[in-house]
């Protein structure tokens, strides 16, 4: 056989013609940098643009959608601890977005309820991040979804994270901390290629 041809059929020293385990790690690593970059830069737009965190907006949005809630109801339809949501509408009636009341019907209640300044924000504030992936990812075929989903579980279990306390609120840091960014965060980007 010519050494040409030979040259043609077999795989480069060293290797079997496929990607090296180091190669797809890599590959991993930057799509998972590229999910966690993408979270963060939206959070600070957020923040900058009209001042709200990635949790302060879906929790006002869901105050917003239900008219009136107690703090127990809005930390069920979020999935985050009573705690964090007592802090973030806390820090949100600080700001005039939301007020509380004692339930006409039951006394014993304080419901929270957005105010037209909170209907105004919500009106100029760009869709939530997970909102944009939520529509996106319904429009997928089941065993698509499926398998996704058991990926990024497998990826979670692989970084010891599986057991990890989360929310479903794409947020830079943690919800607590994204919770509590104030509002004058500078927002400034990562410079490129940086971590």
């Amino acid at each position: 056989m010519s050494e040409r041809l030979r040259s043609q059929q077999e795989p480069p020293p060293g290797g079997d013609g496929r990607k090296s385990n180091t190669d797809r790690t890599d590959e991993v690593l930057v799509a998972l940098r590229r999910v966690i970059r993408a979270v963060d830069l939206h959070s600070r737009a957020l923040v900058r643009s009209h001042g709200l965190t990635a949790p302060q907006a879906l929790v006002l949005k869901e105050i917003a959608a239900a008219g009136e809630l107690p703090v127990g109801g809005v930390a069920q339809r979020v999935n985050l601890s009573h705690a964090t949501i007592t802090d973030i509408v806390n820090r949100l009636e600080r700001r005039g977005l939301v007020v509380r009341a004692r339930s006409e019907t039951d006394r014993r209640r304080v419901l929270v309820r957005a105010t037209p300044e909170a209907s105004q924000t919500l009106k100029r504030a760009p869709p939530l991040l997970q909102d944009a992936f939520a529509a996106r990812f319904a429009k997928l075929a089941d065993w698509e979804q499926t398998l996704l989903l058991a990926s990024l579980q497998r990826i979670a279990a692989l970084m010891d994270a599986e057991r990890l306390e989360a929310a479903p609120v794409l947020a830079a840091g943690t919800v607590e901390e994204a919770a509590e960014a104030p509002a004058g965060t500078d927002g400034a980007e990562d410079e490129p290629g940086t971590l």
